[in-house]
């Protein structure tokens, strides 16, 4: 793992809390493997390309990293609805790649959530795309949704020797009632018992945040308690009340 630059942002408005100031901290990092990828993951570490940051704000704790135990985890009924709805999507898995499909689905998935939730405008044309989402990297692989010869939604994930890292997904905002961030997280937690994994990551849940609130509801789960550094090993413990 090689390090090239690491700072702290200067504080700006929260994507999560617009009333609330946020900070990262961020590291740029190249040859990270997938054994310390795993050990990244295990300290609240997430990535986007080769950016790897963690909360630093002062004073806020609002993000909280959670994670499943794919063995503990047991359908319920409504899991096996959303499943049963799906049953007509097929999903493709491979790394990550750019074209055109892909790109139009993200501009209509990220137009419809400006709309609903008053997000600020990303646009990605085919070379940030490369760098946020399709990064090389050992461990970054692309689940794809296609009804049909149609795509309807891309997650993109990093498999480690020990978990499954859903690190972003976005789908066709015409199918929001098939339920697709739910059955997202299903199919990596199916998959993640394939190979013998032990953890499915779900990142940062906030639960003031209405585009973030859907994670809780997936249990048992384990939080991480605090923030640790990215040297520090953190401890995560099962999150009381949660939704089951």
């Amino acid at each position: 793992m090689r390090e090239l630059q690491r700072w702290v942002e200067r504080p700006r408005a929260c994507s999560y809390l617009p009333e609330r100031s946020a900070q990262l901290e961020n590291r740029v990092l190249l040859d990270v493997t997938p054994a310390e990828l795993d050990e990244l993951l295990a300290r609240g570490v997430r990535r986007f390309g080769p950016m790897y940051f963690r909360p630093a704000c002062a004073g806020c704790s609002a993000c909280v990293s959670l994670r499943l135990r794919a063995d503990d985890f047991e359908l319920r009924r409504r899991h096996r609805r959303v499943l049963a709805r799906n049953h007509d999507l097929r999903v493709s898995v491979r790394s990550p790649k750019v074209d055109q499909a892909r790109l139009d689905l993200y501009e209509r998935w990220h137009v419809s959530r400006q709309d609903a939730r008053g997000w600020e405008p990303s646009p990605l044309d085919g070379s940030s795309y490369a760098q946020v989402f399709a990064f090389p990297h050992e461990s970054a692989i692309e689940l794809s949704y296609w009804l049909g010869d149609r795509l309807v939604g891309v997650a993109l994930s990093d498999a480690t020797p020990s978990a499954l890292s859903a690190v972003y997904f976005y789908y066709d905002p015409q199918l929001t009632d098939r339920s697709l961030g739910t059955l997202n997280v299903l199919v990596h937690l199916l998959r993640a018992k394939q190979p013998g994994r032990t953890w499915v990551y779900l990142g940062y849940w906030v639960e003031a945040c209405a585009s973030l609130r859907y994670k809780a509801t997936f249990g048992p789960h384990e939080a991480l308690d605090g923030e640790p550094s990215f040297d520090d090993d953190g401890e995560w413990r099962p999150r009381p009340g949660q939704a089951l």
